[in-house]
């Protein structure tokens, strides 16, 4: 994926981390109080002309995500600072994945049109683009037939080497394809756990506020509670994204992989049999697809 690319899903991913926690600290943050309309209000005097105007009182709401920052300590801002670390990862790497997964089945459309109904092997992946998986297999099974010298490469029959060589080849996309869904896996099953941390330290602080204020009434209580509880709230707004698209990813994933199983097999089949495949006939197995 190129640096320009990377570096827009990048900038999308701290978008959509920012937005969710400004989201998050502007809904509590205040709250608007209608003035109530005079009841009975004395009329004005005759030839006296009065502007009646309706202000709006903005008042400060004492609790929320916003007074959680303010008044947390460096452990309740640092267990926001990391979910939020986590939600900004999740996505760049869902970005990311989704385009690589996107480019590779376009990758293999072109495969079933270019490559198939070339005069040779070597031709077809010549009219593949440089640096796509396909061509890297392509090239890794040319070279296999080229290079098989070498007094302990030559104790291998041709077709057990090219079946290896093309075996590394796919496993290797594989494992590039694997990249970053180890990082949305842990994000999905550890944020609820550190939220649920944040809530822990948070209702931990409040009672203890209230112990040493000697005050339990409703209104000292739901406050600072209420506040820990965000840090929940906020874990489970950053574990389910990554969950979804864990899976998601994983999916589309299998399917590239066939994709690429189905050409290496497929491509082994001609380099046994000599190298070459019809102008306008392709592999059984190809042409079925």
């Amino acid at each position: 994926m190129k640096i320009t690319n990377r570096l827009t899903a990048l900038a999308v991913a701290a978008f959509i981390g920012i937005a969710s926690v400004a989201a998050l600290v502007a809904a509590p943050g205040t709250a608007h109080a209608q003035a109530a309309e005079p009841a009975k209000a004395p009329a004005p005097p005759a030839g006296a002309g009065q502007d009646v105007t309706t202000q709006k009182e903005v008042v400060e709401n004492p609790y929320g995500l916003e007074a959680l920052w303010k008044q947390g300590d460096f452990i309740s801002r640092g267990v926001l600072i990391i979910l939020v670390i986590m939600s900004m990862g999740s996505w760049y790497i869902m970005f990311v994945k989704v385009w690589e997964q996107s480019k590779l089945f376009r990758q293999e459309r072109e495969v079933r049109a270019k490559f198939w109904v070339a005069n040779s092997v070597s031709d077809g992946a010549n009219q593949l683009k440089e640096g796509t998986a396909f061509r890297y297999i392509a090239e890794s099974g040319i070279s296999s037939t080229q290079h098989h010298e070498g007094k302990l490469l030559e104790q291998i029959d041709l077709n057990t080497w090219v079946t290896m060589s093309l075996q590394r080849a796919v496993d290797n996309v594989a494992s590039r394809l694997q990249d970053g869904l180890a990082f949305l896996a842990t994000v999905g099953s550890t944020s609820p756990f550190v939220g649920l941390f944040g809530t822990v330290w948070g209702i931990y602080h409040a009672l203890t506020a209230i112990g040493i204020a000697g005050q339990a009434s409703i209104d000292k209580v739901a406050g600072p509670v209420g506040e820990a509880l965000i840090m929940t709230a906020f874990g489970l707004a950053v574990a389910v994204p990554a969950v979804l698209g864990y899976n998601w990813l994983v999916r589309r994933n299998k399917v590239a992989l066939e994709y690429l199983r189905n050409f290496g097999a497929d491509l082994h089949m001609v380099l046994v049999s000599g190298g070459g495949v019809g102008a306008k006939r392709a592999p059984q197995s190809v042409a079925a697809r």
